[in-house]
């Protein structure tokens, strides 16, 4: 549990500890800090962000490593065919009838 005990410029923060942390509060005085205050900010940000050396490479075709990219290049089928729609059919028929026929097949082969 923490209670906070504020005074004018100084917070003094009671933990479960009785440990005071005194946090020191910047107060701003009138708008110009705060413009002054963003005017500094600015350049070390841009500095920052200049000094991210970001870059890319443009996907090599020819490699082994990369694969074509886009809709329908990520399976092993094509779907604009005039036999997806057989083929899908059937191996969807094939896929969910086979547990019942091997079912089948063990409860009635001969008992040796």
């Amino acid at each position: 549990m923490r209670v906070a005990i504020a005074s004018e410029t100084t917070v003094k923060v009671a933990t479960a500890s009785l440990e005071l942390v005194t946090v020191q509060l910047m107060l701003i005085e009138s708008p110009q800090m705060l413009a002054r205050a963003a005017a500094r900010a600015v350049p070390q940000t841009r500095t920052v962000v200049a000094r991210r050396g970001f870059q890319t490479t443009r996907a090599q075709m020819s490699s082994p490593y990369h694969y074509p990219e886009g809709p329908y290049s990520n399976i092993p089928f094509n779907p604009k065919s005039k036999f997806f729609g057989v083929g899908f059919w059937t191996y969807s028929f094939v896929g969910f009838f086979a547990p019942f026929g091997i079912a089948a097949w063990q409860t009635y082969k001969p008992k040796v």
